[in-house]
């Protein structure tokens, strides 16, 4: 009951001692620390590259908006694809496996844009990319969830996801700000590229070891299907 889970009764964030305890909790584990720093600048990385990449279509390269709205809309099916094949692959290769995988994978598509050009081929190859992304980042995302909620203790939920919230969306804001200098100064294109050779290095962020889940989380299964 209620009575018997008083993590359930702990308060959203408002002060920033809270936010502190969140972050000092996350950099304390070894499992949290590395997802949680390549969380947030993957995450900064992609939406600062997606800004510039609709600079670049929508002006030099002459794609309309019709054309953008596609070449986005169709591949967003590949995050239910993706968000589909998660269980089943955890269930074959293991969580950590999956993690690891999925997580370097994501990591490879962006840097193909640097090859975008005008007409149906730049269209066809802006479809390719964010499909494979997409996809990808469909499998990372509910495997990720699980990994963070079984290593994080059930009276700091709370404050580490807003912690892990906040960090997240201030360091998109963030790149996309200083993305959209580079963008100025280099080219959006050039942009866009840069960002997607430190991409490539996200990967060493990922979880070296499975973690393993807190005593309070392993005798709930039906997290797996988070």
């Amino acid at each position: 009951g209620q009575g018997s889970r008083p993590e359930r009764r702990e308060a959203v964030p408002t002060r920033a001692g809270d936010l502190l305890d969140g972050w000092r909790y996350i950099l304390a584990d070894a499992a949290l620390r590395p997802l949680f720093l390549n969380t947030a600048l993957f995450n900064g990385l992609v939406m600062a590259a997606d800004a510039l990449l609709a600079v670049l279509m929508l002006g030099p390269l002459g794609f309309t908006p019709w054309q953008y709205g596609l070449a986005f809309a169709v591949p967003a099916i590949g995050g239910l694809v993706g968000s589909r094949l998660a269980r089943p692959l955890v269930t074959r290769f293991g969580r950590h496996r999956v993690l690891v995988v999925a997580g370097t994978l994501r990591a490879l598509w962006p840097i193909g844009l640097v090859f975008l050009g005008p007409g149906t081929g730049g269209l066809l190859l802006v479809m390719g990319v964010e499909l494979g992304l997409i996809l990808c980042c469909g499998v990372f995302n509910p495997v990720y969830a699980t990994y963070r909620l079984e290593r994080t203790a059930n009276d700091r939920v709370t404050r580490t996801l807003s912690a892990w919230a906040v960090t997240t969306k201030a360091t998109t804001a963030l790149l996309t700000a200083v993305w959209g200098v580079l963008g100025s100064l280099l080219g959006p294109s050039t942009a866009i590229g840069l960002a997607g050779v430190f991409l490539l290095a996200t990967p060493l962020l990922l979880p070296r070891r499975a973690a393993v889940p807190l005593p309070e989380h392993t005798c709930h299964p039906p997290k797996e299907r988070r």
